[in-house]
């Protein structure tokens, strides 16, 4: 079904409901690209080579050695300052070029489009849409940022663009689809740095579609006025938030929601041009940093993942494990940022993610080089992202960079077209994904029983003055929102246990009943509709685990007068009647009941930041660790059907910076405790197992992350049944045994290496 066309006044009236994009038909479902980036010849994003028809026959040689090696997809690029230097004149030499040299080889296109660097011709015609600060000063592009597309002249050229880029790509037949916004901000590969605070847009058309907002949100403006506590008399009075005050800052939450909601318009905005032309083509976007690892306070103006899922067949991210300088992401983090896409694309009903750039050689940021990227490297970070269901790899890039800052660096060839070890690695993985298309298209997670609560309104705890104190009395806690989520997921990692990560503002008594054990860290500020959401969710029988503060704040920024809060104090069966910062923000939390399994009176684990003491407040509640003051620091209760667990403290954002083993066990201890069911155990040696359902097949990744070969046995509970497995890379026969409801396999995989296994009933 092509999506309605709905008047752009109505768009930037309203925000944006929680909902995914309808499924196109055809296309966006029955391939599954694996591409590198090329855009012709040696020319960086969103550099386009002068002249494509004169290097035909150079392009051609470097397609066929793309699709030699295994690759069913290119990705190429248009930027708008080339593909429409004047008005109305468009441009696509570079696109008609790659298309029917694709078609020659039998490579699918995926046309990534740069609106960003935008066509002189748009600032000439349009002088009042720069780009503003907060502080009034204007940007002027040098081939970055571009103009506001809040402004409605620029709006309209941009839209007319993509329409003309549509009606151009759709006439080759391997055209596959779009990519509408590489890494969306409001502000895209520009950093004003004569700007000593800079953050955008502050432009009158910005701020008019921000009244627009607030009308649509509160109605009227009286209540605007007192969630605001202000006195404005004329909407037209209304500015958004640039200062840190004493008193309310519930104008910066809303202006920062509103950043979010409006980036996800835009990106609609682009969906529906193109779609209306072509609505078989698969549609999609791509973000720079996922939640887990940026924060809405970014000046560049940052998106919610959530909310851009909604509005494309697949959001996905970018990749890059060893970006620059001193930069190699471990396991752990990588599988935290995969399980985090995953969750957002899977989300109510998505049908997955794509990675839109994953790093192709080392990196380079100016004089910063990164640690080398291995043909290990690329085996382990692509099956990293398929275990997780990814519905398409896109590698940065052919070549590497021929230019500017990042020049030499994340080629999967050498620049004067060597062909590499890593090259042939991907492409070798590129067609065993080929082989199999329905296979990894088909395939979904399994259901999981855990979940980890992703809060973004923790960042706005204190407001400005939260952002602006990195050096001051609140340096410690930065990134600590962060720090929570991934140490929480980092000391669960070797349970193998199946996780997702759900966004606080989507909770719902339908999505939460499928998990056993919900941990909320880090949880100062959160919605009154979520508090709600927690408490029936724990009445129905759900455990709920949360740390210190809960619900300090709603989202308007207004304390709680008992906490927990918003009557969260009821579902956990205890209040706080002291809090203060450990010594050096440190603490431990000595547990001293016998509760946990495997978790025994005595152990000990360190804990961030504060000390919340906690007092029970009915008898079924009772004290189970304390401070080294000896104060209270958690309390078990019961709830309804189901427990609670409170922790005065943050042990999760503890374990991210010091592994201590207690902190594990005592995370492990709790899936025991909420009665989650392990679907994977692993013994003989240490793999990680991750597994995709995908018709009656089950596809099981069995990860050696390590420098020697190992040789572990996997069980699987897949239930009781007869089985055969097969080796997915070599087609080999894959020996199982059946025992009760699991199924077994033993194999020997090599140092950094993956293996895979199609399970299928006989």
């Amino acid at each position: 079904m092509v999506p309605p066309k709905v008047p752009i006044a109505l768009l930037l009236a309203c925000t944006l409901a929680p909902v995914a994009a309808p499924a196109p038909p055809g296309q966006a479902e029955d391939f599954f690209p694996v591409s590198v980036w090329y855009g012709g010849g040696k020319a960086r994003a969103p550099m386009l080579e002068r002249d494509p028809k004169s290097k035909i026959e150079f392009w051609r040689q470097d397609l066929a050695k793309i699709r030699q090696l295994g690759f069913n997809t290119v990705r190429c690029w248009i930027d708008w300052a080339s593909g429409e230097p004047e008005e109305g004149q468009y441009q696509f030499d570079t696109i008609d070029v790659i298309l029917k040299l694709a078609e020659e080889q039998g490579l699918k296109v995926v046309i990534q489009v740069y609106m960003d660097s935008a066509p002189a011709w748009v600032g000439r015609k349009f002088p009042d849409s720069l780009f503003v600060s907060s502080n009034g000063m204007a940007i002027h592009p040098e081939s970055s940022p571009g103009y506001c597309r809040d402004h409605a002249g620029v709006r309209e050229a941009e839209l007319k663009f993509y329409t003309a880029l549509a009606q151009r790509a759709k006439k080759s037949p391997n055209f596959l689809g779009w990519d509408l916004w590489s890494e969306p901000h409001v502000i895209n590969w520009a950093t004003p740095t004569y700007i000593e605070h800079p953050e955008f847009c502050f432009c009158k058309y910005s701020v008019a579609r921000f009244r627009r907002w607030l009308q649509k949100k509160y109605v009227t403006l009286d209540a605007l006025n007192q969630s605001w506590y202000r006195h404005f008399t004329s909407w037209d009075e209304v500015e958004p938030n640039r200062l840190s005050t004493i008193l309310s800052y519930t104008d910066f939450i809303d202006w920062k929601q509103f950043i979010a909601d409006k980036l996800g318009e835009d990106l609609r905005d682009r969906y529906n041009a193109v779609k209306q032309v072509d609505p078989h083509a698969v549609a999609t976007s791509h973000a720079a940093g996922i939640g887990l690892f940026s924060s809405p306070l970014w000046w560049e103006g940052q998106s919610d993942d959530w909310t851009m899922t909604g509005q494309v067949d697949y959001y996905g991210t970018s990749f890059y494990p060893k970006h620059s300088s001193f930069v190699n992401r471990d396991v752990e983090w990588r599988g935290a940022l995969l399980d985090f896409t995953r969750s957002f694309g899977f989300a109510e009903g998505g049908r997955g993610f794509w990675i839109g750039e994953l790093q192709g050689g080392f990196g380079t940021v100016a004089l910063n080089v990164s640690p080398t990227v291995t043909p290990e490297d690329i085996r382990i970070w692509t099956w990293s992202a398929l275990a997780r269901g990814a519905k398409a790899i896109n590698y940065y890039a052919w070549y590497p960079m021929s230019t500017g800052y990042e020049s030499g660096g994340f080629g999967l060839i050498q620049l004067d077209g060597t062909i590499t070890e890593r090259s042939r690695v991907a492409g070798s993985i590129a067609q065993v994904v080929d082989r199999n298309q329905k296979l990894f298209l088909a395939a979904r997670p399994p259901k999981a029983e855990v979940a980890i609560v992703y809060n973004p309104l923790t960042y706005f705890v204190g407001g400005r003055e939260r952002e602006a104190a990195y050096g001051g009395p609140q340096g410690e806690v930065n990134g600590i929102e962060r720090d929570s989520m991934l140490g929480i997921y980092r000391a669960l990692f070797p349970t193998n246990v199946p996780l997702d990560f759900i966004h606080i503002n989507r909770l719902s008594e339908e999505l939460l009943k499928q998990y056993k054990l919900v941990l909320l860290p880090y949880p100062l500020m959160i919605p009154q509709s979520s508090a709600a959401e927690l408490k029936t969710y724990v009445a129905n029988g759900g455990t709920l685990v949360a740390e210190a503060r809960l619900g300090w704040n709603n989202e308007h920024g207004a304390a709680s007068p008992t906490i927990p809060g918003m009557g969260l104090h009821e579902v956990m069966g205890c209040r706080e009647t002291d809090v203060q910062t450990g010594a050096g923000g440190r603490t431990m939390v000595r547990w001293t009941s016998r509760e946990l399994p495997d978790f025994e009176p005595g152990e000990a684990m360190p804990a961030r930041w504060y000390e919340e003491t906690l007092e029970p407040i009915r008898p079924e509640a009772h004290v189970t660790a304390t401070f080294p003051s000896g104060a209270a620091a958690a309390v078990i209760s019961t709830y309804g059907k189901g427990k609670t667990l409170m922790l005065g403290s943050y042990p999760g954002a503890a374990y991210e910076n010091h592994r201590e083993p207690s902190t594990a066990r005592f995370y492990a201890a709790l899936l025991g405790w909420a009665g989650v069911r392990l679907p994977v155990a692993v013994t003989g040696a240490t793999a990680e197992v991750r597994y995709l359902e995908t018709g009656a097949d089950t596809l099981v990744f069995a990860f050696n992350h390590s420098k020697l070969p190992i040789e572990p046995a996997i069980a699987l509970r897949l239930g009781a049944g007869n089985y055969r497995g097969a080796d997915l890379v070599t087609g080999k026969p894959v020996e199982l045994s059946e025992q009760g409801d699991a199924v077994n396999l033993h194999g020997r995989i090599a140092p950094e290496d993956v293996w895979v296994v199609d399970i299928s009933p006989r």
